[in-house]
């Protein structure tokens, strides 16, 4: 398993356990002892550290989605493109780019007037927050759809266009088999992908007008605990490599 495909998984697995302990926690305080208070401290911290896991898992994506484009489309290529450097260089970039939105829009939105003191959410989400701002959060509310676009249109277009060129090569095989276990290599970061990124936009790539507090939650729910939890069963079940690995370490 020591390839690049599995070195992003291995990224990936960590900003999910992350990304989690981020936003569960809290949430199983407020269940099991019955707080319901935060900090604005506290709230600045999480809503940080939830930008900065969330963008980076999905500049992730997209280096995951290029590290198939070259497996697929320069399999002779493959070890000499994806090396170890470039692989890390990736990782980095994605990690640096989180941190910028993360310090950006926490910066921002926290350093504008409350008039609100009660969240309607069950953690520091950015759309609650606007809700609580005083007077016109309309320049907020364009620059968060700004960092969605750079966060989720961005890297979901790199995907698209990897995905383009993958399926170009693959119809282009003449063996059923050689299309099929391609088309398998693929299937599973093409699930994760949908799951966040279908949540994720639905979420922030719409005016602050069309939201609705119960369905934002289960949005939220959705793309902060299932999918995450979802990762790791779907990467395990379809993959066949993992499966025999786990299979050696059982034995």
């Amino acid at each position: 398993l020591h390839t690049s495909m599995y070195f992003f998984l291995t990224q990936l697995s960590c900003l999910d356990i992350c990304y989690l302990s981020v936003i569960v926690p809290k949430i199983l305080e407020n269940l099991i002892v019955g707080t319901i208070g935060v900090s604005k401290i506290g709230c600045a911290m999480q809503m940080f550290f939830f930008l900065f896991f969330g963008v980076a898992e999905c500049f992730l994506l997209a280096a995951m989605s290029f590290d198939r484009y070259v497996a697929i489309c320069f399999p002779l290529h493959y070890t000499v493109i994806m090396n170890s450097r470039v692989c890390i260089s990736l990782v980095a970039g994605t990690y640096l780019c989180g941190t910028v939105v993360g310090l950006v829009h926490t910066t921002i939105t926290f350093s504008l007037p409350f008039c609100g003191l009660a969240i309607n959410h069950f953690f520091c989400e950015i759309q609650p927050l606007l809700e609580l701002l005083c007077g016109n959060s309309a320049p907020t509310e364009i620059q968060v759809i700004a960092v969605a676009v750079f966060a989720i249109v961005c890297p979901f277009l790199t995907i698209i266009y990897s995905y383009i060129c993958i399926i170009s090569t693959i119809l282009k095989m003449s063996s059923t088999e050689s299309q099929q276990k391609a088309f398998s290599t693929c299937s599973s970061h093409l699930l994760v992908v949908t799951l966040f990124y279908g949540t994720a936009s639905s979420m922030y790539l719409r005016p602050k007008s069309s939201y609705s507090a119960t369905v934002d939650k289960l949005l939220s729910l959705s793309y902060t605990v299932v999918t995450p939890l979802l990762n790791p069963v779907i990467y395990t079940l379809r993959n066949e490599e993992v499966k025999r690995a786990l299979r050696k370490r059982w034995r």
